[in-house]
């Protein structure tokens, strides 16, 4: 029979006190904060994404708006979920380096309401949206968001502006060049 052999202590874990302390001294990472935040967004919990915020700093949503920490964020992503109920929210990546991190998503949804987006009331349209968030972090809360997506594209699912290559926009570019040809004119005969 063989004998049993002491254990070495040497090789022994630490006490779960004494981890459980490193983990609370660990800081999150600017990717580990963001990807919360972005995973918040996709479950629709409000209260989580903005309370990863510090008070009164700015998300910026380029041609939407600019949405102070906590209360702008929380009621623009209200009134967006309030209308696409469906808000299908998916992460493709998130990369980071230091305090700063970015973030790539596609989102799609149905414009069913019951509210409205942007002052448009909803129609039933489908859309599908790609965008990436520049985030900055700094002890473990965001700071700034810098969100990026195609406003026209969205503009066009939406119906407010006609599709590309549509006879619409060929009207409307028309349109357009001809003011822009006779504001030109007049330009010239107001200054002879």
């Amino acid at each position: 029979m063989a004998e049993a052999k002491p254990k070495d202590k040497s090789k022994a874990k630490p006490s779960s006190k004494a981890s459980d302390k490193a983990k609370a001294t660990r800081k999150r990472s600017a990717k580990t904060v963001v990807s919360e935040y972005m995973q918040a967004l996709a479950d629709q919990d409000l209260e989580h994404a903005v309370s990863l915020w510090k008070p009164g700093t700015i998300d910026t949503i380029y041609g939407f708006g600019d949405l102070e920490a906590p209360h702008g964020i929380r009621s623009w992503f209200s009134d967006l979920f309030g209308a696409f109920p469906d808000w299908q929210f998916e992460v493709l990546e998130v990369v980071a380096s230091g305090e700063m991190a970015v973030a790539r998503w596609r989102a799609k949804a149905t414009f069913t309401g019951p509210g409205k987006f942007q002052g448009l009331q909803p129609n039933g349209a489908r859309i599908e949206l790609e965008g990436a968030d520049v985030f900055r972090v700094v002890d473990e809360q965001l700071v700034e968001n810098n969100a990026y997506t195609n406003g026209a594209v969205l503009a066009q699912q939406v119906g407010l502006l006609p599709p590309t290559g549509s006879s619409v926009e060929r009207a409307m570019t028309g349109a357009f060049n001809a003011k822009t040809a006779a504001t030109g004119a007049l330009r010239k005969l107001r200054d002879r």
